[in-house]
């Protein structure tokens, strides 16, 4: 697996930085959020360093979805959310915190206000999105 000795993920995985450790596979690891955006946020990492979405294996990505899936069942059945969001953010632009790829998972609460909802807008131009789909389709 890859490591990068700066990444703060890479350091947790190593066990040179301490976690609350909710699970951990031969292939990903899931623990506590230090910063929580409320009771229950956990994150969910591959072992292996890939900075974004975009350097992720398939394999890795498999590993880290099970886990996540499995973590998440846990945590609904703990904490019993009105809701939950799973988040994963790739650059810069998406306000990704550390450039290890993770997933967020949040239990959400009626009015918690937290703002990573957006507005629905109407009225949106559907050729445009049908030319955009066929760029994107021509790219898989």
């Amino acid at each position: 697996m890859s490591t990068d000795p700066s990444c703060i993920f890479c350091k947790i995985v190593a066990g040179e930085i301490p976690c609350f450790k909710l699970w951990e596979d031969e292939s990903s690891l899931s623990f506590m959020d230090i910063n929580p955006a409320a009771p229950g946020h956990a994150l969910v990492i591959p072992k292996g360093h890939a900075p974004n979405l975009f350097a992720m294996s398939d394999d890795a990505m498999g590993a880290v979805a099970r886990t996540l899936r499995r973590v998440s069942v846990a945590i609904e059945r703990t904490v019993a959310p009105d809701g939950f969001s799973v988040v994963q953010a790739n650059g810069p632009g998406a306000a990704q915190s550390v450039p290890h790829f993770h997933f967020h998972m949040i239990p959400r609460t009626h009015g918690d206000d937290l703002k990573i909802n957006w507005e629905m807008k109407t009225g949106q131009d559907l050729d445009a999105i049908r030319t955009l789909a066929e760029r994107i389709r021509a790219n898989l």
